[in-house]
C-alpha cells in the first residue's frame, strides 16, 4: 500500500445515459487532473430513472457501462469504480445492480452484485421497492488488491446498514471500504454521515463514498455529500450538494497508527457471536 489521492465523485444522473456518461467523464477528468489515482462513481451513475426504463435499457446499458469504465480508466490512467448499474439477466423481468472495479489498464479487478435491496416505506410518503426489478446478488462482496495502491472492499448503498458485511470485508484484508450510493434525501439527512463514520471507526478503515445528489425524476431526490473518511472517523472531504468530487489522501502510515492505537479488530470475540 502507498499514499495516494482518492476521489468520490458526485453526480445528478438522469434518464439519458449519454448525458450521464458525459457528466461522469467531466468529473473523472477533473479528479484525475487534481492527482486522484483511485476514483469512484456513485450508484446509478449511468441511469437514474423509473423501473420500466431500467429494465428496458439493461441489456445494452450493462455493456456500455463496462466499456465506459475500461475506456475512462485507460484514458485517465486511474483505478475506477462504477458504483452500480443495471446488468441484465435471463428472462428480462429483473436485473442485477452491479458494480465493477477496473485498474488503470482497464483490467477488471472485481465485480459485485448488490445483495441488500432497498424495500422501504418512508415517512415522507415515498415507497421504494428495489426488489421489484432487481434480483439480489448471490455472493458476498469481494476484497481486491489494486496494483500499487491498496486493498479495497466493495459494497453498494443500502449495504451500509449491515455492519457484518464490512466486518467480512476487513477480515478479508480491506484497508479501504467503497460505498457508492444514491441515498435518499429523507434518510440521508439523518443517517448518511453517521453510518459512514461508524463503518470507518468500527473497522479502522478508510471509507470512499461516491454519491448522487439533487432531483432526478418525479419525486426522486438524493442527499449528496460524497465523502472520504479516515480510519478515525474524520471526514477528510465532503462534496456538499453540487455535482463534483470529494478528494483526499489515503495515507499508509496513518492507517497503521490508527490500527495500533485502537486495536479493536484484535480484541473481537467472534466465538461469542
Amino acid at each position: 500500500m502507498k499514499d495516494f489521492l482518492a476521489a468520490a465523485i458526485q453526480l445528478t444522473s438522469g434518464q439519458e445515459p449519454e448525458l450521464n456518461f458525459n457528466a461522469a467523464e467531466e468529473q473523472i477528468d477533473l479528479a484525475a487532473r487534481r492527482g486522484a489515482e483511485l476514483i469512484g462513481l456513485p450508484e446509478n451513475f449511468a441511469f437514474m430513472g423509473d423501473d420500466s426504463g431500467r429494465l428496458k435499457l439493461a441489456p445494452t446499458l450493462s455493456q456500455q457501462c463496462s466499456r465506459f469504465l475500461v475506456t475512462m480508466a485507460r484514458r485517465y490512467q486511474v483505478a475506477l469504480l462504477g458504483g452500480g448499474f443495471p446488468a441484465s439477466i435471463e428472462g428480462g423481468t429483473q436485473a442485477l445492480n452491479r458494480s465493477e472495479l477496473v485498474d488503470r489498464d482497464g483490467q477488471l479487478l472485481a465485480q459485485y452484485d448488490k445483495i441488500h435491496l432497498f424495500d422501504v416505506d418512508l415517512p415522507d410518503g415515498n415507497t421504494y421497492r428495489e426488489s421489484a426489478t432487481i434480483r439480489p446478488g448471490q455472493n458476498l462482496p469481494p476484497v481486491v488488491e489494486i496494483p500499487g495502491l491498496c486493498r479495497v472492499g466493495l459494497s453498494i448503498c443500502y449495504d451500509v446498514r449491515f455492519p457484518e458485511l464490512y466486518r467480512h470485508l476487513v477480515a478479508s484484508g480491506a484497508d479501504l471500504l467503497m460505498i457508492p450510493a444514491a441515498f435518499t434525501a429523507f434518510t440521508g439527512k439523518d443517517h448518511w454521515d453517521v453510518l459512514l463514520k461508524a463503518r470507518a471507526i468500527e473497522n479502522t478503515a478508510y471509507v470512499l463514498a461516491p454519491a448522487q445528489t439533487g432531483v432526478h425524476y418525479g419525486r426522486r431526490q438524493t442527499h449528496g455529500h460524497a465523502m472520504v473518511i479516515d480510519p478515525w472517523g474524520i471526514v477528510l472531504a465532503d462534496a456538499g450538494v453540487q455535482a463534483g468530487a470529494a478528494i483526499a489522501p489515503v495515507n499508509t502510515d496513518h492507517l497503521g497508527r490508527v490500527r495500533n492505537q485502537m486495536p479493536s479488530l484484535l480484541h473481537r470475540k467472534p466465538a461469542l457471536f
